[in-house]
């Protein structure tokens, strides 16, 4: 999900952005949402410090504190190399700086009238969100579902299991920050995975490289962050011998590269 980041000085305008950006949003059916709107810099980088994220970055240049929006732009390169950065400000003149920073910004609009904000900001958001899901395509592998109008993209790597839903037809996906629930069968889910996904009981498909451990008595598998699934008789000693190879071949690994 791209996260979307607001520093704004001035609390009136910072809340019309707020507005704004929200309205975008619903009305383009994106998966985003705002991360985090204040006023000082300091929380923003604090924000990323304990987040690993992807950011579409609204910044003032003038933010009457220490830190000014290119500096906190500099900074933030620092955290999401990857991330996009559009500065909305009165100060035309202070353009140059984003050029001597290397900050790379997506845009630079002027204060100069509200429907000339909302309709940069508007296409900046469009833009971000296009180039996002292109990166992430790009970069790993991503399951994408359709959940009502919205088109949804999410990374492998954070995926937790699958499991079938109560409701007929559907399917519970579980995140390591989010739950979704889509249309979908186990079988066509599973065709479209790599080998990291382990079907280890009817109802539930596993990423193995999120499993903290197996309580083999109980035929559970505990997740990374706490939830559990569940293991079939059948499935659980594959599973297990599964996870003691790739520990061992971890183990070959690290032993190799320490002769090295």
């Amino acid at each position: 999900m791209l996260k979307v980041f607001i520093c704004e000085d001035n609390n009136t305008k910072k809340e019309k952005f707020e507005k704004m950006i929200r309205d975008i949003i619903i009305i383009e059916n994106l998966d985003m949402e705002i991360g985090l709107s204040t006023d000082r810099p300091k929380q923003i980088l604090d924000y990323l410090d304990n987040n690993e994220v992807s950011g579409l970055y609204f910044l003032d240049v003038d933010l009457q504190r220490q830190m000014n929006g290119i500096n906190l732009a500099e900074k933030i390169r620092e955290y999401d190399p990857r991330g996009f950065i559009v500065f909305v400000t009165t100060h035309a003149e202070m353009s140059y700086l984003t050029f001597m920073y290397k900050v790379e910004a997506m845009d630079y609009i002027i204060k100069d009238n509200y429907s000339n904000i909302q309709s940069r900001i508007h296409k900046c958001i469009l833009n971000a969100n296009k180039k996002f899901l292109s990166k992430t395509t790009e970069l790993q592998k991503n399951f994408t579902i359709k959940v009502d109008d919205k088109i949804i993209s999410i990374e492998f790597s954070n995926i937790l299991f699958f499991e079938t839903s109560q409701t007929i037809h559907k399917v519970i996906l579980h995140g390591e920050n989010r739950i979704i629930e889509f249309y979908s069968k186990m079988k066509d889910i599973e065709e479209n995975l790599d080998s990291r996904f382990y079907r280890c009981h009817r109802s539930y498909l596993v990423n193995k490289d999120n499993i903290k451990e197996i309580d083999k008595n109980e035929r559970v598998v505990h997740m990374i962050n706490g939830e559990d699934c569940l293991v079939s008789t059948r499935a659980i000693k594959g599973l297990i011998k599964i996870m003691e190879s790739n520990y061992v071949a971890s183990l070959t690994y690290k032993k190799d590269s320490l002769l090295i």
